[in-house]
């Protein structure tokens, strides 16, 4: 707790903004890896690259909570607004795909097998899912994880972003 508020209990906001985008990060990753395991709803291959920047997100905030106190830390959370921004923008562009505004360029379709050799893994890795980027498996109140996925990286680039300001103020 110590590490997260100053003894008068003001937040210590460059570890309270890098500790808040891994937990979030995590959290959003968690649902989707308990959704594919826990509830068998597979990914598209744009559902998979959507949780690539709440990893990358993730472990540049650790690696900003593990900078010593400098501008290093407001560059790195910089760097998560933009990721997090385009997470926003890759969601946006599978709920167009989703809901048939555009199709997509992702090559949805495609077979992953369990493959033993070193050049039958590569090939598997170059292959998209078998799911079809434009089908919706599971929604919550009308909206399809993906719409969700579109809110929660708006709120984590708006959320980084006016948390990176208040990591730039100094509180004396």
């Amino acid at each position: 707790m110590s590490l997260l508020f100053h003894p008068d209990g003001r937040p210590n906001w460059p570890r309270v903004v890098p500790f808040s985008v891994i937990t979030i990060c995590i959290g959003a990753l968690g649902v989707a890896y308990t959704a594919q395991y826990g509830f068998d709803i597979q990914p598209c291959i744009l559902c998979l690259y959507q949780r690539v920047p709440y990893a990358l997100g993730s472990v540049i905030a650790l690696a900003a909570i593990m900078m010593p106190r400098g501008k290093e830390r407001n560059i790195l959370m910089s760097i998560c607004v933009v990721v997090f921004l385009a997470g926003a923008c890759l969601a946006f562009y599978h709920v167009g795909v989703e809901q048939h505004w555009w199709k997509s360029a992702a090559g949805c379709g495609g077979n992953l097998a369990g493959e033993t050799s070193i050049a039958d893994f590569q090939a598997a890795l170059q292959q998209a899912p078998e799911k079809s980027c434009d089908t919706i498996d599971w929604t919550l109140f009308g909206l399809s994880m993906t719409v969700y996925n579109v809110a929660l990286f708006s709120v984590l680039t708006i959320g980084t972003f006016m948390g990176k300001l208040k990591m730039a103020v100094k509180h004396w």
